[in-house]
């Protein structure tokens, strides 16, 4: 019965990330329309999202009594500073890092930075390189990813260029650093809880720097509708969800299920916008679903 359990858990927190990765991808398209229908600077827009994700987030716990109980223990106090600090690190270091570059260069060193990270930590911290099935998930995500992404333009200034990198490394660092600490659960908060404060820490954070960039929202419907839909589906519920995953899989799993954004924004590109993958383009998709589906059936097999 205790093992029924175990992989339902398992099973359950796969698909937790799996969903998480997947609506961060719609999150990529809403947001660029957003910064067009509103004219706001990319990192404006972050701060939308993490502002109102964690309004939306914290609404809902009101109406359904997930406030009730609430404690602010020192380590709670300290979770939601980590989660927000983080989050408001790993937006300002990417959208420094596609100011410097461009998206393509700038999503495809931060995501595909993330998982070596982790793995890097994990060897660290267990004093053992990673098995030969991890190092081979990681690197058939990461040619995946340039694959999909194709060959991106930095531009020619290698001092712009370096500086880019290092942000969008930055932000990778971040990440990863949110994956591992936020890992373990906090008497106290539950991974919507998390959502929800640490959403609202990391929108604050950020909060003066969207201020002196301008945060002027038109009142018009479908810039509204962006704003809420940002809000709600990829940050909201998709960090609910993610969260909610760390609690039973492992760290390089759920760091590679992070690549599931960029895969999903090319596929709705091609699907809605015209844009084309080529062959290329569905050789890194299916390298990317191989490299995940690999290190969850590795995960599965060693427990």
């Amino acid at each position: 019965m205790s093992t029924s359990l175990a992989v339902r858990s398992r099973t359950g927190s796969a698909a937790a990330l799996v969903t998480a990765g997947v609506l961060w991808g719609t999150g990529g398209l809403a947001g660029a329309l957003l910064a067009t229908h509103g004219d706001l600077h990319p990192l404006s827009v972050a701060t939308y999202r993490l502002l109102l994700g964690g309004v939306l987030a914290v609404l809902f716990l009101a109406a359904t009594g997930g406030l009730r109980g609430l404690v602010t223990t020192s380590p709670v106090v300290r979770r939601v500073l980590t989660a927000g600090g983080l989050l408001a690190m790993f937006q300002a270091c990417y959208f420094a890092a596609v100011a410097l570059t461009s998206v393509s260069l700038a999503t495809m060193t931060t995501i595909g930075s993330v998982p070596v990270f982790v793995a890097l930590a994990t060897t660290v911290r267990e004093r053992r390189r990673p098995a030969t099935p991890t190092l081979v998930s990681i690197l058939a995500a990461l040619v995946g990813l340039v694959l999909l992404t194709g060959s991106p333009d930095g531009g020619d200034d290698r001092g712009t260029l370096a500086a880019g990198l290092l942000c969008a490394l930055a932000a990778g660092a971040g990440f990863a650093t949110l994956t591992m600490a936020t890992r373990r659960p906090v008497p106290g908060l539950d991974p919507l809880r998390t959502t929800a404060f640490g959403l609202l820490t990391g929108g604050v954070l950020l909060l003066p720097l969207a201020l002196w960039l301008g945060m002027a929202l038109p009142l018009r419907a479908e810039a509204l509708a962006l704003a809420v839909y940002l809000g709600a589906v990829p940050t909201a519920l998709a960090y609910a969800a993610y969260f909610r995953g760390l609690r039973d899989a492992s760290p390089v799993l759920a760091a590679l299920s992070a690549l599931l954004e960029p895969l999903t924004a090319a596929v709705l590109a091609a699907a809605l916008l015209g844009d084309r993958l080529g062959v290329g383009g569905w050789c890194g998709a299916a390298l990317l679903a191989g490299a995940l589906a690999l290190t969850y059936r590795r995960g599965s097999a060693e427990r």
